[in-house]
Protein backbone atom coordinates (compact mmCIF):
# COMPACT_ATOMS: atom_id res chain seq x y z
CA UNK A 1 0.00 0.00 0.00
CA UNK A 2 2.48 2.40 0.44
CA UNK A 3 5.45 3.22 -1.75
CA UNK A 4 8.95 3.85 -0.32
CA UNK A 5 10.32 6.51 -2.54
CA UNK A 6 13.76 6.71 -2.84
CA UNK A 7 15.92 9.78 -4.32
CA UNK A 8 16.23 13.20 -2.43
CA UNK A 9 13.66 15.46 -2.33
CA UNK A 10 13.59 18.90 -4.23
CA UNK A 11 14.07 20.74 -0.57
CA UNK A 12 17.03 18.95 -0.22
CA UNK A 13 18.44 19.61 -3.43
CA UNK A 14 17.46 23.36 -2.80
CA UNK A 15 19.09 23.88 0.55
CA UNK A 16 22.36 21.94 -0.75
CA UNK A 17 22.98 24.29 -4.17
CA UNK A 18 22.16 27.49 -1.80
CA UNK A 19 25.06 26.10 1.06
CA UNK A 20 27.20 25.85 -2.29
CA UNK A 21 26.73 29.15 -3.14
CA UNK A 22 27.42 30.69 -0.19
CA UNK A 23 30.42 28.31 0.03
CA UNK A 24 31.18 30.13 -3.19
CA UNK A 25 30.80 33.55 -1.84
CA UNK A 26 32.35 33.50 0.88
CA UNK A 27 35.16 31.88 -0.76
CA UNK A 28 35.59 33.99 -3.52
CA UNK A 29 35.57 37.30 -1.20
CA UNK A 30 38.61 35.68 0.93
CA UNK A 31 40.50 35.37 -2.13
CA UNK A 32 39.66 38.55 -4.25
CA UNK A 33 38.15 40.57 -1.50
CA UNK A 34 40.59 43.86 0.08
CA UNK A 35 42.01 41.53 2.23
CA UNK A 36 42.06 38.56 0.17
CA UNK A 37 44.96 36.28 -0.86
CA UNK A 38 45.76 37.91 -3.49
CA UNK A 39 46.28 41.52 -2.38
CA UNK A 40 48.09 40.45 0.47
CA UNK A 41 50.60 38.42 -1.78
CA UNK A 42 50.96 41.62 -3.83
CA UNK A 43 51.65 43.64 -0.88
CA UNK A 44 54.35 40.55 0.10
CA UNK A 45 56.11 40.87 -2.93
CA UNK A 46 56.61 44.66 -3.18
CA UNK A 47 57.87 44.25 0.57
CA UNK A 48 60.06 41.62 -0.68
CA UNK A 49 61.23 44.16 -3.64
CA UNK A 50 61.62 46.68 -1.56
CA UNK A 51 63.84 44.90 1.37
CA UNK A 52 66.02 43.39 -1.39
CA UNK A 53 66.73 46.92 -3.20
CA UNK A 54 67.42 47.74 0.51
CA UNK A 55 69.77 45.75 0.97
CA UNK A 56 71.55 45.75 -2.28
CA UNK A 57 72.18 49.60 -1.77
CA UNK A 58 73.71 48.89 1.56
CA UNK A 59 76.10 46.93 0.04
CA UNK A 60 76.75 48.85 -2.74
CA UNK A 61 77.97 52.03 -0.29
CA UNK A 62 80.29 49.36 1.50
CA UNK A 63 82.01 47.54 -1.52
CA UNK A 64 80.08 44.71 -1.37
CA UNK A 65 81.01 43.61 2.01
CA UNK A 66 78.66 42.26 5.00
CA UNK A 67 77.86 44.85 7.38
CA UNK A 68 76.75 43.64 10.72
CA UNK A 69 75.31 46.66 12.25
CA UNK A 70 72.98 48.58 9.78
CA UNK A 71 71.87 51.37 11.20
CA UNK A 72 68.85 52.02 8.76
CA UNK A 73 65.62 49.88 8.94
CA UNK A 74 63.90 48.63 5.63
CA UNK A 75 60.37 49.92 6.01
CA UNK A 76 60.76 53.67 5.96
Amino acid sequence: MFKKERGITLVALVVTIVVLLILAGVSISLVLGENGLINKAKKAKTEYENAANYESGILDEHGGEWVDNLVKSPVE
